[in-house]
């Protein structure tokens, strides 16, 4: 055992003492979901915030998620090497995005702590910097070849194509590639259309508008609450907007703490987004949320949350609070969803129009949230009702292991719904029983 590991055990033992002292003090509360939750009052732990990461341990040989009634799960590919995203291709091909956050300098014992944790739960390591292309020939379910499509990325992640160019979101930028249609592999240079700055929050989200004429990027803070100042933020914590003939490219929404998935509610045309909200105020506080994006829009990150609640850590700023939106819809307290696609009636049976949610889940709260599929109705263009899980099981009972944890989401081209696992390496495929 290594001095990282022991170091992540001690952290697990002061972590379960600090919890079992909150647990103490505190009444455990309700779960902040839906369109109006009770978001309660946040409670700033300090120096010692609530640190509880399960050990990853993967699938025994049979094992797989629970699923729910009248719907069946298998392994579509597995082996793979911290799949985190999803992309289908018009010929049918399905691309995964294998990338991990690598490890930055630390600036403090937490700093450590996080970091030796993250590393037991493999959310924190090397990354293979690769878009690994799967194809299901014989159309059984299961991925016959798996092939290197692209290598040599920088933390690939959102994928897109449009026309006879293939866009990726790399953690440092946007980046173009020329595609010939079928094509087995990219190994041409990119052309860099945007530039982000890397640390942090890493994941860069892509997604085409219908006309394909732009696409719109996600992009996260460095840090939890702007610790480091705002002027290190710039440009962070919004959603993109890139026009594509161009490449000239603008911050369409800000205030958006995380913002990972994006998916079109179609019958409404409106762009929604799945947001990772800040730490360190409590189990439930705030919640991370599924949310429409308003063009010009301010979301609170970081001086408020859950509309205008003042978060009294950060220095404020009075006039961007006044302005910050409510969200739509809150998702539990660090369930750290990130995975988002549209979800249209009938696709899956028995579920009506709405999005699907991938939950990789916490390591932050005293009770662990999240580690699950969610499915959240729709009805006129908004959520309509509660969750419905489609996948669960991924968290050992006793929250010491986690066999997997769903990141992307997206729908197949042979009907089904898949799910990438990048504790599990393995991309799950759910359809009808």
């Amino acid at each position: 055992m290594d001095a990282s590991s022991i170091f992540a055990r001690i952290v697990a033992v002061v972590g379960g003492i600090a919890l079992q002292w909150r647990k103490l003090k505190e009444i455990a509360p309700a779960p902040a979901w839906g369109s109006s939750p009770v978001v309660p009052e946040g409670k700033p732990q300090g120096k010692i915030p609530t640190l509880k990461m399960p050990s990853a341990q993967g699938w025994a040989p049979g094992q797989k998620p629970s699923v729910a009634p009248g719907l069946k799960v298998n392994a579509f590919a597995s082996g793979l090497e911290h799949p985190r995203w999803i992309y289908v291709m018009p010929n049918g091909d399905v691309l995964i995005a294998e990338s991990n956050q690598i490890p930055t300098p630390v600036k403090s014992v937490f700093g450590y702590a996080m970091q030796a944790t993250m590393r037991r739960a493999a959310a924190l390591g090397d990354s293979a910097n690769r878009i690994t292309l799967l194809r299901d020939r014989d159309g059984d379910g299961v991925a016959e070849v798996q092939q290197p499509f692209m290598q040599g990325l920088n933390q690939p992640f959102g994928m897109t194509l449009i026309g006879e160019t293939f866009y990726v979101g790399n953690v440092d930028g946007v980046f173009a590639f020329p595609y010939v249609a079928g094509a087995d592999s990219i190994t041409a240079d990119g052309r860099r259309l945007t530039t982000f700055g890397t640390g942090g929050h890493w994941t860069r989200s892509l997604l085409a508008s219908a006309d394909e004429t732009k696409l719109y990027v996600g992009v996260g803070s460095l840090s939890n609450i702007s610790e480091s100042g705002m002027e290190v933020e710039k440009g962070r914590a919004a959603v993109y907007e890139l026009d594509v003939a161009s490449g000239a490219s603008r911050i369409f929404a800000g205030g958006l703490r995380n913002p990972v998935g994006l998916a079109w509610e179609p019958n409404t045309k409106t762009l929604w987004t799945v947001v990772n909200e800040r730490d360190g105020l409590g189990d439930e506080t705030p919640p991370d949320y599924l949310t429409s994006v308003r063009e010009g829009g301010f979301y609170g990150w970081p001086y408020c949350y859950w509309g205008q609640t003042v978060d009294d850590r950060v220095e404020q700023d009075a006039v961007l609070v006044a302005t910050a939106i409510t969200p739509d819809y809150a998702l539990g307290g660090h369930t750290a969803s990130l995975g988002l696609c549209w979800h249209p009636a009938g696709f899956l049976p028995g579920f009506p129009d709405g999005m699907i949610i991938g939950q990789h889940g916490s390591w932050n709260r005293s009770t662990l949230s999240g580690y699950k599929v969610v499915f959240i109705p729709f009805t006129n263009g908004k959520p309509s009702g509660p969750p419905r899980d489609i996948l669960s099981g991924f968290l050992a009972p006793d929250e010491k292991a986690s066999y997997g944890r769903p990141v992307g989401v997206t729908l197949g081209p042979d009907g089904s719904l898949l799910v990438a696992d990048d504790v599990g390496d393995v991309i799950w495929r759910v359809t009808g029983a």
